[in-house]
C-alpha cells in the first residue's frame, strides 16, 4: 500500500473532502413522465457544462426511465458507464464525468463523460526547427499528440498502451510501438519500470526520463525528447518505442543512442551529400566546444614546445599584462559564458536576447582591457560556446557545457596526459552506458557495419534498407534494397 493510500485509510472521511471543494456541485431534477428525482454531481471546473445542458439533461427530464441502466439507451453520449464500486466515485469524478444518481436506485451510480478540452493550438517547434519538413509541432494534450502521430502511422499495429503514473497527480503516460515490428522485451522493460514507479507527482516528461534512465546518475540523457511529431512517426516504424506523457509538449523515444543526439530530423529532408556534411560539422562542433578551452590551458602551462612559433608570439604579447594563471582566466570567461546563458533563458525572450548580445560584448570588452583575460582566448570561449549550439538535442547540450570543466581541471592537473585520462574515463562510461539495456555507443560499439549507414554520415535512403541490428525487431527489413533499386532502373 502507497503512502498516500495508507494517508486517505487513516482519514475515515476522504470521501466528504470531495464536496469540500467550491467548485464541487449537486444539483437535482424531477422526471416528467415518471417523477422520478435524479441528480447530477460534478466539478464544474472539469466538465463542459455544454455537454450537459445539450446533450445529457434534455432527454432524463423528458424521456422515461425507470432505472440508471436505461441512461445508456436515452442519452446520446459513447461514454456512459454504470458502476455499484463506491470506490470508483472520486477517480471517476476527477476525470471529468459526471455522475449521476436516482433516489429509487441507490445501489448504482452512472457516470457520464463530459471531460472539458483545454489545449493550445498548433504551433511550430521551438528547439528542433528546421527551414525543410513540417512545422506542427506537439502540445501538452496526451490525446492530441496521439492524433498528430496516428495521421502519420494510420495502421492498426500502431499500439497505445496506457499508465497512470503519481499516486497524486494521476499523470497519464502513454506507450506507443508496432505490434509485430518493435522488440518485446523493449516493451516489457518500459511497462515494467513504469508500473514500479513510485512517486506523488509527474510534471513533465523529464520525471520519466531520470526514472526510467538506466543510470540516472549519468550526465547523458538515455532517453531521447523530439517535439516534432514526423521524427516520431520515423522512429516507430524503425523499430522503437515513444512515451507521451499528458502535460508535456515532449515525447519520449526509447532505446536510443549517443549518434541519434547529433542527428536533426532535417538531415533526411536534405541530400544525403549535404546532411553527411552537417553531421560531421556537428560532431566537429562537439569536440572542439568540450577540448578548445582544456587544450589552451595545457598549451600554456606544460606545453609550449606544442604552440607553433609565429603563433607563441601572439600568445605571450597578449597574456603580457594579464595576472591570472591560464586556469583562472579561462574559468573566469567559461563562468562568465555560462551566467549570460542562464540570463538569457530566464529572462523575457526579448530582453533576455538583449541581456546575451549586449552582455558578451560588454563584458567581453571590458575584461579585455582591464588585463583580465586575453583577447585569443575570448576567442576560444566564444567560438566553444558557438560550436555547443549545433547540437541540435538541448539536453545533450547542456551536458557538453557542464563536460568542459572536468576537462579544465585535468589539463590543469597533468596537462595534455591530463586530457587524456579525462577522455579515457569520459570513453569508459560512455563504453559501459546502455539504454533499455542497449548499448549507448552503437554502432561504434559494439561495431556494426551495417548500421553505419545512419550514423556519422548519412547514406542514401534507398542504401537504408535495414533496421538497425541493436534494435534486434521482429523485422530487420524497412523494404526490398534490390527491387527499388530495380524500379529505379526501369524508370531511368
Amino acid at each position: 500500500m502507497s503512502i498516500w493510500d495508507k494517508f486517505k485509510k487513516k482519514n475515515e472521511d476522504w470521501k466528504v473532502l470531495l464536496k469540500q471543494s467550491t467548485d464541487y456541485q449537486s444539483t437535482y431534477y424531477i422526471n416528467k413522465k415518471t417523477n422520478n428525482r435524479f441528480g447530477f454531481h460534478f466539478y464544474s471546473t472539469l466538465i463542459d457544462e455544454q455537454i450537459i445542458q445539450e446533450s445529457a439533461l434534455p432527454p432524463l427530464l423528458n424521456e422515461e426511465f425507470k432505472t440508471l441502466d436505461d441512461i445508456k439507451k436515452i442519452v446520446p453520449i459513447a461514454d456512459v458507464q454504470i458502476l455499484e464500486d463506491t470506490t470508483k466515485i472520486e477517480e471517476k469524478l476527477l476525470n471529468g464525468y459526471v455522475m449521476i444518481t436516482m433516489d429509487s436506485d441507490k445501489k448504482k451510480y452512472a457516470f457520464v463523460a463530459a471531460q472539458k478540452e483545454i489545449v493550445r493550438s498548433l504551433s511550430q517547434p521551438e528547439i528542433e526547427f528546421s527551414v525543410i519538413g513540417p512545422k506542427e509541432a506537439f502540445v501538452e494534450s496526451i490525446g492530441q499528440n496521439l492524433n498528430l502521430i496516428r495521421k502519420r502511422l494510420p495502421i492498426k499495429e500502431l499500439i497505445s498502451q496506457e499508465f497512470t503514473v503519481g499516486e497524486l497527480s494521476k499523470t497519464r503516460v502513454a506507450v506507443l510501438h508496432i505490434e509485430g515490428l518493435t522488440n518485446k522485451e523493449n516493451v516489457d522493460t518500459v511497462k515494467q519500470r513504469l508500473e514500479n514507479i513510485k512517486i506523488d507527482s509527474i510534471s513533465d516528461s523529464s520525471y520519466i526520463v531520470e526514472l526510467l534512465s538506466d543510470n540516472s546518475n549519468s550526465l547523458f540523457p538515455q532517453l531521447l525528447d523530439t517535439e516534432r511529431p514526423d521524427r516520431v512517426a520515423a522512429i516507430l516504424a524503425e523499430g522503437k518505442i515513444a512515451i507521451i506523457v499528458d502535460g508535456s509538449p515532449h515525447v519520449l523515444i526509447a532505446p536510443t543512442t549517443l549518434i541519434e543526439f547529433f542527428s536533426a530530423f532535417e538531415d533526411y529532408f536534405l541530400n544525403w551529400i549535404i546532411a553527411s556534411f552537417f553531421r560531421l560539422v556537428r560532431v566537429f562542433a562537439v569536440f572542439f566546444s568540450i577540448l578548445v578551452t582544456p587544450i589552451y590551458v595545457a598549451a600554456l602551462t606544460y606545453h609550449f614546445e606544442l604552440v607553433p612559433a609565429d603563433l607563441l608570439g601572439t600568445l605571450v604579447t597578449s597574456r603580457r599584462a594579464i595576472p591570472l594563471p591560464p586556469i583562472l582566466e579561462a574559468l573566469f570567461l567559461e563562468l562568465t559564458i555560462e551566467l549570460l546563458r542562464e540570463a538569457g533563458a530566464r529572462l523575457p525572450t526579448k530582453v533576455g536576447q538583449t541581456i546575451g548580445i549586449v552582455g558578451g560584448i560588454v563584458i567581453g570588452t571590458a575584461s579585455v582591457e582591464a588585463g583580465l583575460t586575453s583577447n585569443v582566448l575570448l576567442i576560444f570561449v566564444a567560438l566553444g560556446a558557438l560550436a555547443s549550439f549545433t547540437t541540435p538535442v538541448y539536453k545533450m547540450s547542456n551536458t557538453i557545457r557542464v563536460l568542459r570543466f572536468p576537462f579544465l581541471l585535468f589539463a590543469q592537473i597533468w596537462g595534455m596526459l591530463g586530457i587524456v585520462f579525462c577522455f579515457c574515463i569520459l570513453t569508459a562510461h560512455l563504453l559501459r552506458l546502455t539504454s533499455l539495456g542497449r548499448p549507448f555507443l552503437a554502432p561504434i560499439y559494439p561495431l556494426r557495419i551495417k548500421d553505419m549507414k545512419d550514423s556519422v554520415i548519412r547514406s542514401p535512403l534507398q542504401n537504408m534498407s535495414r533496421r538497425p541490428s541493436v534494435l534486434r525487431t521482429q523485422n530487420p527489413y524497412r523494404f526490398n534494397s534490390k527491387k527499388a533499386k530495380h524500379n529505379k532502373d526501369i524508370d531511368e
